[in-house]
């Protein structure tokens, strides 16, 4: 079994913090096989990520946290930035063509674009696999909402530590059945559904830390817009 980490951020997402070399190091520090770098709408950090992760024994998985006009999906296995805002269908048959899976992740979250705010419950179950375990949910009832659609589906599982800055890369780790340590043997074994997710939470203290950094970056964002 692979320890994979298939959800964390750089600086080049609008609520990241540090580069592609400080997440690699983590990675390889707490003793992970592969890592996904998925950003918000981007992807050249997650391609750096891939070219670079063999410095640090680490297969790199390519994706991104795409916005849809549902909410968030990771795209995993793209190598092209997928377009944001299309409709949640649209989106995840965008990824399949460009050779990723449609990875939901916290759908049941509202205040941190899940989709099921605005999708139906068989809508969800058309994707490639479900974010059962998110490292930065504070109670834990929207990651056992969505274990329990998991399985009443039978989808597969995953999870991720959602991670901000490096320090909490492996917070939460997919455990991967795959044929051969490769990123394509991966996404296989997750479109399969062999898989099991471990994790634990992300302290509190770190993630009012993160989300109120990421609201004054999104606040800057759009001021330089408006005066540009």
């Amino acid at each position: 079994m692979l320890s994979v980490e298939l959800h964390c951020h750089s600086a080049l997402s609008y609520d990241g913090h540090d580069p592609v070399e400080l997440l690699l190091q983590q990675a390889a520090a707490v003793g992970l096989d592969a890592l996904a770098v998925t950003d918000h709408d981007e992807i050249d950090a997650s391609l750096e990520a891939v070219r670079k992760a063999p410095e640090y024994g680490l297969v790199g998985i390519p994706g991104m946290e795409v916005t849809t006009a549902a909410g968030h999906v990771l795209a995993l296995g793209v190598e092209e930035k997928v377009p944001v805002g299309m409709p949640f269908d649209e989106t995840l048959t965008f990824i399949r063509d460009h050779g990723g899976i449609a990875v939901v992740p916290h759908p049941f979250q509202e205040s941190r674009s899940g989709v099921m705010e605005n999708i139906t419950r068989e809508e969800l179950a058309t994707a490639d696999a479900i974010e059962v375990y998110n490292s930065r949910l504070l109670t834990g009832r929207s990651n056992r909402q969505a274990k329990r659609f998991a399985e009443q589906f039978g989808l597969p599982m995953t999870a991720g530590s959602d991670a901000h800055i490096s320090e909490m890369v492996g917070q939460a780790v997919t455990r991967v059945g795959a044929d051969e340590r490769s990123a394509d043997a991966i996404l296989d074994a997750i479109r399969e559904g062999r898989t099991t997710v471990e994790g634990k939470r992300t302290p509190w203290r770190i993630s009012f830390q993160q989300a109120a950094s990421g609201a004054k970056r999104r606040v800057k964002n759009r001021l330089q817009e408006f005066l540009l």
